[in-house]
């Protein structure tokens, strides 16, 4: 149902007053009909899958877009990303929109915080126009101080500031190793690097001592030489009468062409077409800075004037709360001001308006980040705020802003701080429409809109849209739980540490020489505010650690994932003391993409499809046509649909208006050729089973396969059911993302002591599902495992056995311990800024 209940004190929803929705279809909305106010500050509330984001991106902020491209020119249209048309009757009363999401975008290594907020542009007209230059060089433009233009950058590194090369400590992490045991990591995997192996046996060198052990003339060819000798090869042939056979000139099983490592990775991420093996070599590349600008990134020329005593490279890499500092007080230099008055009035302005921006940014906590800084390494909360920045400077009027969780990534301190931007926005004639789980922020709206009950076909109807108190009426919202909650009432008794993990020196980002302990056998939450640098010491610097004790590579990126060769940090300093031995597994759950493609879903990467699949080819008709497993798999072509090979659909091009995805006509949707789905089990094919929903799933195939009702338990157990077994990859959440890697770690086995490692996992989840999530990872410490959390949640940090609290601001003034123990004695400490919310709490 919908409701517009009103009370004097309430937005008003008279006409032209309010935005109306009818007949909202998108996903799984179920013809909502809802009027919101517009000048107000809406929050879309619900469980997590219950259709916020539906209403609120898909429909309403769709349909907005939509309009605005009608009215550019069709020509421009075929140069712009279109959304599609939302599936909804009529939406009226809709101004223009802004939308302010948490993806990244198309940010490259060369983007960052000065391109994204326009400051670099900025500051690249004070030097050009204020600086100081030295006596005799004459001006230069702002484009002279960009690392991107050919006018700036560095002719040597081309502006990336950083030189790479392939050393012998990269190329040969463990020397310990022998050839044969592939001490050369950077060396290609497979056949080629069993062919170099092989060249080397021919040549005479010892492939079977360890690597130290070889001398160092041996090795400085073996890894650096540019001779490209052809030799034959003496496939598995030992190794004395491989050189034995060469000796004799004996032709061997084939010529080889020997490629020194070094040769190798350089040649190879040079040329390689695939991004996949780029990424590969790319570890094996050491950047250092570049020896002609130092790391500046610029032309000397460019680098040799000065404002406030910095040149532009140093000013960009200062946190910009401290650039602001600089920045204030100075002015050009008094012969500049004496020759060309002008030049101080101008330096008056920029830096004026630089201070005000930057004011803006450092109100929304983000003042410890630098111009510099790659938008790549910025979580998807800073981004946003950033874009947030934008908005309120730019001061538009009437315009209806959505807002994706703007909370996520904040801590209770710079909660504050948002919601006050969110105000701003609001008293400048704007609607802001947030879809939010964070309580405090649905607190303080002046409206709300309760989706649900439930999650996916669950959900999809409005509960409730009114002024917040009146939520307390509606007995079927989730939301409503939790946001009039009485007193949490008396804490359960932490957990005593069965060991501790005794880190020294650790240091990563502005984390410098930090020792600490973290206990183990229990649930720790790190905590601290935005930039503190909670993840430089956990998901980074200890995940790192612990991955080389366990001898575990780290993870290599996803692909899509924006990187440059060189950007992955150094190695985290710092050492491991002691109770690292208690460790035996690290399991590391992040909200990375499940997969870029729709080809990738929760089936498949869950390992549930392999099960399904094999029950299908043992049906006495898939014996009897012959059907191997494969056969059901929409990836291989014998049993995938010919047309739109397996897709489920094709893309229909229309110029300048959005491209329309229009079901497969030959499967109408199923993925598969009619072959393929003449085999049934139970009564469906495989595109019915992969149609259903968890919960719906479990119900079909019962306890039919162990492995398989183990799977679908466990999705169910994270609060996951509702989602289908074929929903693919591009259309979950990173919260969903997150909740399925879990599941899928949940449903082995696990032996020994594992430490789980999780960066926010309540992000993206409802209070609901956050308590369902919580169960699973108690459970987890029950069954006598570790799991480490870096959290914002009060509620999930009061639930913790032990808390270690971090700053005690952001970025340089960050990187400390403030406080540590029990949730209790942390709230009880009154150090730091966590310390008071949690005594809140408690």
């Amino acid at each position: 149902m919908s409701g517009t209940s009103s009370t004097p004190s309430a937005p008003s929803l008279e006409d032209n007053g309010c935005v109306r929705v009818r007949g909202a279809r998108e996903h799984n909305l179920k013809q909502v009909n809802v009027d919101v106010p517009r000048d107000a500050l809406v929050v879309f509330t619900g469980v997590s899958g219950s259709g916020k984001s539906s209403l609120a991106f898909g429909t309403v902020y769709a349909e907005a877009q939509r309009r605005y491209f009608e009215s550019v020119a069709p020509y421009a249209r075929r140069l712009i990303e279109q959304a599609g048309v939302p599936d909804v009757d009529a939406v009226d009363g809709l101004p223009p929109a802004v939308a302010l999401q948490q993806r990244r975008g198309g940010s490259s290594a060369r983007s960052s915080v000065g391109s994204l907020t326009t400051l670099s542009n900025a500051l690249r007209m004070l030097y050009s126009r204020a600086g100081d230059y030295p006596a005799g060089q004459a001006m230069l433009e702002s484009d002279a101080f960009s690392p991107n233009t050919p006018a700036g950058a560095c002719p040597a590194c081309h502006g990336i500031g950083k030189v790479f090369d392939a050393t012998e400590a990269s190329m040969v992490p463990d020397p310990s190793l022998t050839i044969r045991e592939r001490a050369i990591a950077a060396w290609p995997p497979a056949w080629q690097g069993k062919n170099y192996r092989d060249i080397l046996v021919t040549l005479g060198y010892d492939v079977d001592v360890p690597w130290r052990d070889l001398p160092q003339s041996d090795r400085d060819w073996i890894l650096f030489t540019k001779e490209q000798p052809v030799v034959p090869v003496f496939r598995d042939t030992p190794p004395a009468e491989a050189r034995a056979a060469y000796a004799r000139g004996e032709a061997g099983n084939y010529k080889g062409t020997y490629v020194s490592a070094r040769e190798y990775v350089m040649h190879t991420f040079a040329n390689a077409t695939s991004e996949n093996i780029k990424k590969r070599v790319s570890r094996y590349l050491v950047s250092s800075p570049c020896p002609t600008c130092g790391g500046g990134r610029l032309r000397r020329e460019a680098l040799a004037v000065t404002f406030a005593g910095m040149d532009i490279a140093t000013a960009s890499q200062l946190p910009m709360r401290q650039l602001a500092e600089r920045l204030r007080d100075a002015g050009p230099a008094a012969d500049e001001a004496r020759a060309h008055p002008q030049t101080r009035l101008v330096a008056e302005r920029i830096v004026q308006d630089l201070c005000e921006r930057i004011a803006t940014l450092d109100d929304l906590g983000l003042g410890y980040l630098s111009l510099d800084r790659s938008t790549p390494t910025l979580s998807p909360g800073e981004l946003q705020r950033l874009r947030l920045a934008t908005q309120l400077r730019a001061k538009l009027f009437g315009v209806v802003y959505v807002l994706d969780e703007p909370s996520a990534g904040l801590h209770p301190a710079d909660t504050e701080a948002l919601l006050r931007a969110l105000a701003r926005l609001r008293s400048g004639g704007n609607s802001v429409f947030v879809v939010e789980h964070e309580l405090d922020v649905i607190r303080a709206a002046d409206w709300l809109v309760d989706i649900g009950p439930d999650a996916g076909e669950q959900g999809g109807e409005v509960l409730y849209s009114g002024p917040p108190d009146r939520l307390r009426d509606c007995t079927a919202s989730h939301t409503r739980d939790y946001l009039f909650a009485a007193d949490a009432g008396p804490r359960r008794t932490p957990r005593e540490a069965q060991a501790w993990l005794r880190l020294e020196g650790i240091t990563r980002n502005n984390v410098q020489g930090l020792d600490v302990d973290v206990p183990l056998g229990v649930m720790t939450a790190v905590t601290g505010v935005s930039g503190a640098g909670k993840s430089s010491l956990v998901s980074q610097a200890l995940v790192e650690l612990i991955g080389t004790h366990l001898g575990v590579q780290a993870e290599a990126p996803d692909e899509g994932d924006e990187w440059a060769a060189g950007d992955t940090p150094l190695p985290a300093g710092g050492r491991l003391a002691a109770g690292a031995e208690r460790i035996t597994r690290q399991v590391v759950v992040d909200q990375r993409p499940i997969g870029r493609t729709p080809r990738s879903n929760l089936a498949t990467y869950t390992g549930l499809f392999d099960h399904v699949r094999k029950l299908f080819a043992a049906t006495p008709e898939a014996r009897r046509r012959k059907y191997s497993v494969g056969r059901f798999s929409f990836n291989v072509a014998k049993g995938r649909c010919p047309t739109c090979e397996g897709e489920g659909f094709v893309s229909v091009g229309l110029l300048f208006l959005p491209s329309v995805f229009a079901p497969c006509p030959t499967c109408h949707g199923a993925r598969y050729n009619e072959d393929t789905l003449a085999v049934r089990w139970n009564g469906k094919n495989i595109a019915e089973v992969l149609d259903l929903t968890v919960d719906a799933a479990a119900a079909f195939f019962g306890d039919e396969v162990p492995a398989l009702a183990r799977a679908l338990a466990t999705l169910r157990q994270v609060g996951l059911g509702y989602l289908r077994l074929g929903q693919p990859a591009t259309e979950l959440s990173g919260g969903e993302a997150q909740r399925i890697k879990l599941a899928t770690e949940l449903q082995r086995q696990a032996r020994g002591h594992t430490l789980y490692v999780l960066d926010e996992p309540t992000t993206g989840l409802h209070p609901a599902d956050v308590d369902r999530l919580m169960r699973q990872l108690q459970g987890l410490v029950e069954a006598g495992h570790s799991v480490l959390l870096v959290e914002h949640d009060l509620r999930v940090i009061a639930d913790c056995d032990w808390v270690i609290d971090m700053g005690p601001g952001a970025g340089d003034e960050g990187g400390r311990v403030v406080t540590q123990g029990t949730p209790g004695q942390v709230a009880a400490s009154a150090a730091g800024k966590t310390a008071g919310y949690l005594a809140r709490l408690l």
